[in-house]
């Protein structure tokens, strides 16, 4: 149901927001670890390798339009909390039939160019057309993404932060069974994983259109699902490219940190796949805690509450720092174990564990830099968050590629590349945030 952030004690506020996100993201997470677990296991590490080389690439495209979604929430947040339902309406139209076909242009591009992305990402000759087939079908999925992303930022945006979560469990649990029926019944390989994958998302996608239409009266716009606003869709783009530009940003450096990865060695791709799988865990509610400060923060925009936004940053923070720090405990001491839970190889595990061990001393500084980027893009300046993403991927790759190919450290350098990306994000955001604290605009 959609609930008004406007009132109400700000910390209980933010945890019961938190937390569907959490489990949600957790739920999506685990099909897609159960997904590496299943082709690491019953099929090799040729095929796990093959799926974390494409995981950056479709999680980039994911991510770019999330990001759309997500600008277009920012949008959605401040009309709500404004009280002004009959711009919230055109607005969700638009952002609908605006996405809808863009999605279906990115598929086509996505397909049409797989094999060029893949050459460039220097992928092993020997895991080329299987990682190029796999690929392929994960992005005719694209438009189903699209449609969840839709569905679930709108209904945040409108307090309500559990039904995505629902529809997230049905969709992973479907998921798993058909792995287990692709690729183990079938023996389809890692394109089994590839359709269960747009199956469940486009079940997922099937679940929240009749959701809304039978429990959200708000959102039962009939007709006007098909109004279209110019003059809404460039205030969206204005927003929604800012914030698809950043989340594009971020997953650009992974590519790049990929491509550098692709270098070393099957055994390190697939190590870094694992890993990736297990940071993802790690690291998404820290940018869930994040996304309900944002969703908060928007609303009180809207409805002039600037005493609630400053203390829905300072609670916010105060969770991302007990997590950071709990998570860190986690990782560290559970290292191998983690490892185990998706692979056998004992080459595999050695790379794997150096570097989760080294990541996660570090996951109390994104646990800060994602609390200043809620704080920015709540109050809707999202340059802030482009120009910082900008910042830590840049210097994240730029760090690597010394430390590989000039001083020869291995999969350990990954982590101090990170490191220095995020410490260069905080020098960006750090002194932005203090300014506009003392001009009180917020």
């Amino acid at each position: 149901m959609t609930k008004d952030l406007t009132t109400g004690k700000i910390m209980p506020l933010l945890v019961n927001f938190t937390i569907p996100l959490v489990l949600g993201n957790l739920f999506q997470l685990t099909y897609n670890a159960v997904d590496s677990i299943i082709v690491g296991h019953f099929v090799g590490k040729g095929a796990l390798a093959a799926v974390g080389i494409c995981n950056p690439i479709t999680t980039l495209m994911i991510l770019f339009l999330n990001g759309l979604c997500m600008g277009a929430s920012i949008l959605m947040g401040m009309q709500y909390g404004a009280k002004n339902y009959d711009t919230l309406e055109r607005q969700i139209s638009t952002t609908l039939l605006s996405g809808v076909v863009f999605s279906l242009l990115l598929t086509a591009g996505c397909v049409a160019f797989a094999g060029p992305i893949l050459r460039l990402l220097q992928v092993d000759a020997s895991i080329f057309w299987m990682t190029q087939s796999y690929l392929r079908i994960i992005f005719v999925g694209m438009v189903f993404t699209f449609l969840y992303n839709f569905f679930a930022s709108t209904l945040r945006a409108l307090g309500d932060s559990s039904s995505p979560l629902y529809f997230l469990i049905i969709s992973a649990v479907l998921n798993i069974f058909g792995d287990l029926f692709f690729v183990i019944v079938l023996k389809t390989g890692s394109n089994g994983r590839a359709v269960s994958t747009v199956l469940s998302e486009a079940l997922c996608s099937l679940f929240c259109i009749i959701y809304i239409q039978k429990k959200v009266p708000i959102l039962r716009l009939g007709k006007k699902w098909l109004v279209f606003d110019a003059g809404l869709l460039k205030r969206t783009i204005a927003y929604g490219w800012a914030s698809a530009m950043q989340q594009a940003t971020v997953q650009l450096g992974k590519i790049g940190i990929q491509a550098i990865v692709n270098t070393m060695g099957v055994p390190v791709a697939a190590a870094f796949a694992v890993v990736n799988r297990i940071d993802d865990f790690a690291y998404t509610p820290e940018q869930n805690i994040a996304h309900a400060m944002t969703a908060l923060m928007a609303q009180n925009k809207g409805a002039g509450e600037k005493k609630r936004m400053r203390e829905g940053f300072r609670c916010g923070v105060i969770l991302e720092i007990i997590y950071g720090i709990f998570i860190f405990l986690v990782c560290y001491l559970l290292a191998r174990p983690l490892m185990l839970l998706f692979v056998r190889d004992e080459e595999v595990i050695r790379h794997g564990v150096t570097y989760l061990r080294l990541i996660s001393v570090m996951y109390v500084i994104p646990a800060l830099t994602n609390g200043f980027q809620g704080f920015f893009r709540g109050i809707g300046d999202m340059k802030v968050t482009l120009i910082s993403s900008f910042v830590n991927m840049g210097v994240r790759v730029l760090a690597a590629l010394p430390l590989v190919f000039v001083f020869g450290f291995g999969i350990e350098a990954l982590p101090y590349s990170y490191l220095a990306g995020w410490i260069g994000m905080m020098v960006v955001e750090a002194p932005l945030l203090v300014k506009i604290y003392r001009r009180g605009e917020n």
